[in-house]
């Protein structure tokens, strides 16, 4: 007999053996044998060779040759591949191959065929150890947040507490930089962002979700009831209940209604990691079942995408600047950083912590001046001083273009690059002049639009012109968030790359940053991001035919459905019946311009909506919309996939329970968002990767949402296509093998660990300026795989993804955009916002502009609410008469003539709506412009939902739907206008509040 054939026969006698013998030493591995009585059948396709497996309760008979009835079979195609796939350690490639060709089937009971699989799998896994016993009896477990690492402490299947990361002596040394005659090492700690020290209080919430609920008039097989989302009660169901509805729906509705029916929608962001986040498990889920995809906008970093990027390319980032080798370039180099729209000591980056403080205190030491310019006198502002010039909200371009005036009429540009590196210069030049229009954009025309005293916008323009200067645009300092977001935000952008251009972006000294990003990290060394889309096997709207999926082969995942809809016109689609939308697809600078509709042709309108993750009610424009739209007679079913009861989560039919990432296993890297945005470690001190642990079981009933995807799919058959028998500690091992981490830790070490600390860059092999190599005019010599090859007009590393391979002043790209788009034109001109102080009759019922920036306590809803340790902070919410109320901050002199005290209850309201707050009364704003963070969790509506007061601070019920330009998803939420009074309606809001 062959050898192989007598090898498997002696791999599948000694199976059972095997097993006996690992239950004898792991009571956990027994306890999962004894859940199960089954017969597997594990057989070659022409029966030669076949045993099955009698499993009662932990009993094991095994007997050579076919049985009559098996529960589960296992069949090979032939010996050579059973071999193969039964011989550890197991070649998933080589699973992957055998699975799409049909050499190996599971067939049987979904149930079973998953039992049996991680039954396998758990030979290996039981045995691994996971986190280190402390002194106190704990046990110190590791977790990666949005905002950072965590060591997370257990005692007693209890979290008593979480801290930051300490490196040790055993971690790798930091690196130190060198500027002016001194020498900065930073501090060896992980520093995170405030809301991941407030994760332990939300894991304990009393709105936690721990079982599955349905509405109590909601009948799956009669009345539904849509009218009362929102408003009727939930009772109590089994998971086997819950998950018969949903499955058996999802089937129904494309019975009934054809492709297109089931739309699934989420958050921008949920909890983090490689295995659970939305575009890993939930995308194959999606992909899985056949859905209308909801669509995301480019949200953050609309003024970017829409507008700036045109100018220059980089379109890989939205539009945004990379900021490779900034911070030591800024440390050197620059005179003076702007601040300009951006608050980097309220957000923290991009997924980041709060360790650029430290390195703004360094500017400060080596006496790099600041100015910001901001509608706010910012915590940023308040944190490194410098002047504060408070523009009127959404006339920054105004200020922009009287810079400009005066840079060309006193010759204060930088020559070089605008005459060798640019087109379009000249007619530029005459727009600002006043040549084009008759309007000279004189420092003195831009304080009638800006507030900004003409003397003050001259004095900046000279300083500015005569000194070396970091811009400071948003969130991390080269793009997203800030004005960008706001009625003006397209020209906005367009005009800050405007203003770097004229100054030689590039050169020494001159970039963008606001001291975030632009760390000596080691960029090279290779851990997928989340944007690679982790387990999803979706190639299409990740990142992950890049890296991930050749460096970890899994089963291809394909959505049948070519139907979408874009985030921000879901109601539309659902109340109207149509909507039009516009490609976010960061391969070209022109796909934008690519109208897509609802519906799509040969599909069905949206009948069911599959919800997941948190609350994002607070985070859209005009929010109340979705409110009406989920009582609508056209959603036949809303579920519910959550971790809290927030948000829309009280709009749902049926609601699972998830469980926090604290209940789970997981693997991520901080800030590494590869396959969506590149790099974002460089604004890290250290990069740092780390194990999820599970550090205590899932809370009541609730299921992680990987574990729920895995049981609906079991329902329609699609159970091992979705899981490939994996666990998602299977799934976190195959993420650890597929990275560099196994060149430099065990996979155990780093079980028992937690974590793995990339060591730095060395000084010699230090990553590029970026912008450098363009100032200098040489190849590109930053490590970013974009432009594509073919985007290059000029040959391959020169020039920027334009058509002229120049930076363009008047974009070539937006000159084919026909007809020419008089809110986008090419030659950008300047125009009022349409939420601004000069709105007619609008401005006089509504006369306060209320800014709405990013969250600075909370990851957008993450951390609200919910019982948050966040809502003890007195510049988060504010505790009146015994509820949390969100704070909005109004000028003195706007309080004092409304009759408003500090901390006084208000109604801030426009005519979409109406929200009551806490005002804060604060001379850190100008007259007539009032602030309130957005991404308020909660959404409590006193009367009837979408139409009567809020309570929870969702603030985005008072912002304009309008995009900011036609033929754009750019929306224009972070600026409206609102009128504030008080509030005197004390009763109805004390019993609200009981």
């Amino acid at each position: 007999m062959d050898i192989k054939a007598l090898r498997l026969k002696a791999t599948l006698f000694a199976l059972p053996k095997v097993f006996a013998l690992k239950a004898k030493g792991s009571p956990q591995f027994r306890a999962f044998l004894e859940q199960k009585t089954c017969v597997v059948q594990i057989r070659l396709a022409d029966g030669s060779i076949a045993r099955h497996y009698a499993f009662d309760r932990g009993r094991i008979v095994s007997r050579k040759g076919l049985h009559p009835s098996p529960d589960v079979v296992m069949q090979f195609k032939d010996v050579d591949t059973a071999v193969a796939l039964t011989t550890p350690p197991i070649n998933y490639a080589e699973v992957i191959h055998a699975g799409k060709n049909f050499r190996v089937a599971l067939m049987g009971d979904e149930d079973l065929i998953a039992w049996f699989t991680q039954l396998a799998s758990r030979l290996d896994s039981d045995g691994w150890k996971m986190g280190e016993p402390m002194p106190d009896g704990s046990t110190r477990y590791t977790q990666m947040t949005n905002g950072g690492p965590l060591h997370v402490y257990v005692k007693d299947g209890r979290i008593v507490r979480t801290a930051i990361i300490e490196f040790t002596k055993d971690d790798p040394e930091t690196w130190t930089m060198e500027a002016r005659g001194k020498r900065f090492t930073p501090r060896r700690k992980a520093y995170v962002a405030p809301h991941s020290l407030a994760m332990k209080s939300i894991v304990y919430s009393e709105d936690r979700l721990l079982y599955p609920m349905k509405r109590v008039d909601f009948d799956p097989d009669g009345e539904r009831n849509p009218q009362n989302r929102g408003t009727s009660g939930y009772e109590r169901i089994s998971w086997d209940e819950a998950l018969d509805i949903v499955s058996k729906e999802i089937l129904r509705q494309k019975q009934v209604h054809g492709p297109g029916a089931i739309a699934l929608a989420h958050p921008s962001h949920h909890q983090w990691g490689n295995v659970g986040y939305y575009l890993s498990a939930m995308m194959r889920f999606g992909n899985t079942v056949g859905v209308t995809r909801v669509m995301l906008n480019p949200d953050s970093w609309e003024g970017w995408y829409w507008g700036a990027m045109h100018h220059y390319g980089n379109s890989m980032r939205l539009g945004a600047a990379a900021g490779y080798g900034g911070l030591e370039d800024a440390l050197k180099e620059a005179e003076l950083i702007v601040y300009w729209s951006s608050d980097p000591e309220s957000q923290f980056g991009a997924y980041g912590g709060t360790e650029a403080s430290e390195r703004r205190l360094w500017a400060k030491e080596l006496g790099i001046e600041a100015i910001h310019i901001n509608p706010h006198y910012s915590p940023t502002a308040a944190f490194t001083g410098g002047k504060w010039l408070p523009i009127r909200p959404g006339t920054d371009t105004a200020l922009a273009l009287s810079l400009m005036y005066v840079w060309i009429q006193e010759d204060l540009y930088d020559r070089h690059f605008v005459e060798n590196r640019s087109t379009g210069f000249d007619e530029w030049k005459a727009y600002v002049m006043g040549e084009t229009d008759g309007v000279p954009k004189t420092p003195e025309w831009q304080e009638e639009e800006t507030g900004i005293p003409a003397r003050e916008a001259r004095a900046l323009a000279r300083l500015w012109g005569r000194k070396k200067v970091y811009l400071g645009c948003g969130v991390n300092g080269g793009g997203f968030g800030g004005a960008c977001r706001n009625a003006s935000g397209i020209q906005w952008a367009r005009a800050m790359v405007m203003l770097m251009a004229m100054q030689g972006w590039g050169r020494p000294g001159v970039n963008f940053g606001n001291l975030t990003n632009g760390t000596p990290v080691n960029l090279e060394f290779y851990f997928p991001g989340y944007g690679e889309g982790g387990i999803s096997g979706e190639l299409m709207a990740t990142g992950s035919a890049t890296n991930n999926y050749v460096r970890m082969p899994h089963l291809l995942s394909m959505n049948p459905v070519p139907q979408i809809v874009p985030r921000q016109k879901l109601p539309e689609a659902i109340l109207e019946g149509f909507a039009e939308g516009y490609l976010l697809e960061p391969t070209s600078m022109e796909i934008q311009f690519r109208p897509y509709f609802y519906p799509a042709p040969g599909c069905s309108k949206i009948h069911m909506l599959y919800r997941y993750g948190g609350s994002s009610m607070g985070t859209i424009a005009s929010s109340a919309r979705f409110a009406e739209m989920y009582r609508s007679p056209e959603l036949e079913c809303v579920v519910a996939q959550g971790i809290w009861n927030e948000g829309e989560t009280r709009f749902a039919d049926i609601i699972l329970p998830a469980c926090t990432q604290f209940e789970r296993h997981d693997i991520g890297e901080w800030s590494n968002s590869s396959g969506f945005g590149y790099h974002w470690q460089a604004q890290l001190n250290h990069r740092v990767i780390a194990m999820q642990h599970k550090c205590i079981e899932p809370l009541g009933e609730s299921k992680s949402d990987y574990q729920i995807f895995w049981d609906i799919c079991k329902r329609l058959g699609l159970g091992n296509y979705y899981s490939e028998g994996c666990s998602e500690l299977d799934w976190a091992k195959r993420v650890f093998d597929s990275s560099d981490l196994p060149k430099h830790i065990s996979w155990k070490k780093f079980l028992r660990k937690g974590y793995y600390v990339v060591p730095p860059e060395k000084p010699e092999t230090r990553v590029a300026v970026d912008m450098r190599w363009f100032y200098e005019g040489r190849p590109k010599d930053v490590p970013e795989p974009f432009p594509l090859p073919a985007g290059y007009s000029h040959k391959w590393l020169h020039g920027l993804q334009t058509q002229s391979g120049k930076f363009e002043f008047v974009p070539n790209s937006l000159k084919r955009l026909q007809p020419e788009r008089p809110d986008r034109p090419a030659l950008m001109r300047y125009t009022r916002p349409f939420e601004g102080a000069r709105e007619g009759e609008r401005y006089r019922r509504y006369p306060i502009q209320l800014l709405t920036p990013h969250q600075r306590f909370s990851f957008h809803t993450a951390q609200d609410g919910k019982g948050s340790a966040i809502s003890d902070l007195a510049d988060h919410r504010v505790c009146v008469d015994g509820h949390y109320y969100w704070i909005v901050r109004i000028a003195e002199d706007d309080a004092r003539r409304r009759g408003i005290a500090h901390h006084q209850l208000v109604r801030v309201f426009n005519d979409l709506g109406s929200v009551i707050c806490a005002a804060e009364v604060t001379n850190r704003l100008a007259a007539g412009v009032a602030h309130s963070y957005e991404s308020s969790a909660s959404y409590q509506p006193l009367g009837e939902p979408g139409a009567s007061p809020d309570i929870g601070g969702c603030m985005n019920i008072l912002t304009p739907n309008r995009m900011q330009a036609d033929g754009t998803v750019a929306s224009a939420g972070s600026l409206c206008l609102v009128e504030i009074e008080a509030w005197l309606g004390t009763s109805t809001l004390q019993e609200a509040a009981e």
